[in-house]
């Protein structure tokens, strides 16, 4: 139980005391009820593999790893949503439950990465402490669908004994709780770890996979390395930012939303879908939106909570239909007439050019195609300058000033940054709420820059002017 304390409310007069009173009754209440409606779920096996029961009924997981847009969710088919953490579970859970959602409930078992010993007896034994009554506060919700005990604590680690705190949770919770599977994470699949789970962690029911552009090795390795039972897809999507290619200064080319739509559609259908009998269910990355690598990399969402056309994508990958309304949709373009694997460097305050921009609506009823209803926007952002592993909080990069000037549809003319340095343009096609984007890596030298004495001149083509 969780006590809040608050200041005196000074337009009711409410004391805090009263408040109080208020609250452990709310919340006493709320705890007899949640217990009377705790739900079993359970690993089944099958003839052909394994299977979810939740009260007894099949239960296939079609989830996303966040906590917002849960009415959205359930309108393309999801069923389930992922935390990382417990902070505000209960709120978290409360709200699944009223929408019928369930929740794979993480808990944050601290990384060697980020400085925790697992050397350090009385760190390791006052985390698991922790995690033990979380378990006792949590196993009876109705919401609750499996405990998610550790999340890639393999990422550059060196110390197995991060294992044995996992499987002493793990052992609490099939103690205590009758109810729920436990489970871990790992960062991608390797034969040492599953190793290392198989012989250290006997409590452990699914094993978990967080895979980007190696998912389709998954089903395959996954038994191939030993693991027998059930196993999770937890976090999936497009091509990681370390498994793009790369421009010569050393930036991530990023897919565009068009081509990452198709990566979620067809990795959802031939490397989880098409495995269901022992994949027993999958956690797409991210419902929400953060800044990794850049600021649309892995978000479903944009900053501003437009949904991206991932998300229709996923709603035929879930319910084999078409939406509502129009997808729209972007492909690469071109800076100067080159790709953007072709590492394009601008004079500082020259003037460029972007053509051959296809945006179009994906229209499943003709009825509804109105590109009236759309907006194409622009932005250059510095490239970031903090990126980190492992999903660690970065700062967001920071935008400049950009003026522009439209040519044509599929085209625009503008000028570039003042500064030296390397930047990302963003192009972003909007169709009433939902978004398409795409965006391109450049840097800017000024014109003519000197090392030992020596002038290197510019290409001529970077000096031309695209005002004709």
């Amino acid at each position: 139980m969780t006590f809040i304390f608050r200041k005196k409310n000074q337009q009711t007069g409410t004391s805090s005391n009263m408040k109080m009173f208020l609250f452990v009754l709310v919340s006493v209440t709320s705890s007899v009820f949640v217990k009377a409606q705790a739900q079993k779920v359970e690993v089944q096996k099958t003839e052909n593999g394994y299977q979810f029961l939740r009260n007894g009924k099949p239960y296939y997981v079609k989830g996303a790893g966040g906590d917002t847009h849960l009415d959205l969710l359930l309108n393309i088919g999801g069923n389930s949503i992922r935390t990382w953490g417990i902070e505000n579970a209960q709120e978290i859970l409360d709200l699944a439950h009223s929408k019928g959602i369930s929740v794979m409930l993480g808990f944050w078992i601290q990384h060697e990465r980020h400085g925790f010993d697992y050397n350090n007896e009385v760190k390791v034994q006052n985390q698991i402490n922790y995690y033990k009554k979380a378990i006792d506060q949590f196993k009876n919700h109705p919401a609750l669908l499996m405990w998610g005990i550790g999340n890639e604590v393999d990422l550059f680690y060196t110390n197995p004994k991060v294992w044995n705190s996992i499987q002493a949770i793990a052992k609490y919770a099939h103690e205590v709780d009758p109810n729920h599977p436990t489970s871990t994470v790992t960062a991608g699949l390797d034969s040492l770890e599953v190793a290392h789970i198989l012989s250290k962690c006997p409590d452990i029911d699914v094993y978990c996979v967080n895979t980007y552009g190696d998912i389709a090795n998954v089903p395959q390795n996954i038994y191939k390395f030993g693991w027998k039972g059930p196993f999770m897809i937890t976090e999936w999507g497009p091509n990681g930012h370390w498994e793009s290619p790369n421009t010569n200064w050393g930036a991530a080319i990023e897919q565009t939303s068009t081509e990452k739509a198709n990566v979620y559609l067809e990795r959802y259908q031939k490397y989880i879908e098409a495995y269901k009998n022992r994949c027993i269910g999958s956690y797409v990355f991210l419902w929400g939106q953060k800044q990794e690598y850049t600021l649309t990399w892995y978000g479903l969402f944009t900053k501003e909570g437009n949904p991206t056309e991932a998300i229709d994508a996923l709603s035929i990958a879930w319910t084999n239909k078409n939406p509502d309304k129009p997808t729209p949709t972007i492909d690469s373009f071109l800076m100067n007439s080159k790709s953007p694997n072709l590492n394009l460097s601008l004079i500082a305050n020259s003037k460029n050019n972007i053509a051959n921009l296809l945006c179009k609506l994906k229209c499943y009823d003709l009825k509804d195609c109105n590109m009236s209803d759309t907006k194409l926007e622009w932005k250059i952002l510095k490239e970031s300058s903090d990126k980190k592993a492992g999903g660690d909080q970065e700062n967001e990069a920071e935008e400049i000033n950009f003026k522009y000037s439209k040519k044509s549809n599929s085209s625009i003319a503008f000028k570039a940054p003042n500064d030296p340095g390397t930047y990302r343009l963003f192009v972003t096609f909007k169709y009433l709420d939902k978004v398409a984007y795409a965006n391109f890596p450049f840097t800017v030298i000024q014109n003519t820059e000197r090392g030992n004495g020596n002038k290197i001149w510019v290409k001529k083509w970077e000096m031309e002017s695209f005002n004709n």
